[in-house]
């Protein structure tokens, strides 16, 4: 069944295109934000930049061979401290982080090569708190269920409503089959759910870590071919008189 609707966007009154065009240029600045975020996170998971299933592993799962804390001074964090001072909070990790050598010995490196960053930052655990150290210098177990729920629900909730506008401006646009139109406009919200799912499988199961990269992949490329459409028949797609 072919679409009836006759280049519906660009029909519309400059004022509704001023207000869409707004909203999808800034949905769009938004998703790439997102990729740059997710790249300088999870993308570092494994101590190389890129996004690879080693960080998709190390981010859910965890790298159960060992801490976080050895892993980020292994990794992300090689560079900020000299190696003495890594192999010497290394060694306190693997010691099971004794609370007697904190004062003498892991605080003030941690003074020196890290509190300068991670007591200031919002977000970033403060190494330079005993408690925040000994959690991080424990064996890595990736994300805690609290963090999954917490986030579950935030990137359900909001994404939703994104994906729920952008479709909703996409339903205007005309050269779509009804079935193609439908299935685009639904391709974001099943992508999102099996993005969040496989969050939780990966957690239990390091072999569902493909589904997070198809997930995430998925509905960004249902967002932009809708986008893109959007922006196109809206400004420059001639509609017959």
């Amino acid at each position: 069944m072919k679409e009836i609707n006759n280049s519906a966007l660009a029909h519309l009154s400059l004022p509704l295109k001023a207000l869409f065009t707004g909203y999808l240029l800034v949905i769009g600045l938004g998703l790439l934000m997102a990729g740059m975020q997710i790249m300088l996170t999870h993308g570092m998971a494994d101590g190389k930049f890129g996004l690879s299933i080693d960080d998709i592993v190390y981010s859910y799962y965890g790298d159960r061979s060992g801490s976080k804390l050895e892993a980020k001074l292994n990794g992300s964090m090689k560079d900020n401290a000299p190696p003495e001072a890594r192999l010497a909070m290394i060694k306190w990790a693997r010691a099971g982080a004794p609370v007697n050598e904190w004062e003498a010995t892991i605080k003030p490196l941690t003074e020196q090569y890290c509190v300068g960053c991670h007591a200031n930052m919002p977000g970033i655990v403060n190494v330079g708190e005993k408690e925040a150290m000994q959690k991080i210098a424990a064996v890595d177990l990736g994300a805690s269920v609290t963090t999954l729920t917490r986030v579950s629900h935030i990137h359900l909730f909001g994404i939703a409503f994104i994906f729920f506008f952008v479709g909703w401006i996409f339903s205007f646009a005309s050269g779509f089959s009804t079935l193609v139109k439908a299935g685009l406009i639904f391709f974001p919200f099943a992508f999102l759910m099996l993005d969040v799912a496989s969050w939780w499988l990966t957690k239990f199961n390091p072999n569902f870590a493909w589904l997070v990269i198809i997930g995430g992949f998925g509905y960004s490329l249902a967002s932009t071919v809708m986008i893109f459409t959007s922006l196109y028949q809206m400004w420059l797609l001639k509609s017959p008189r």
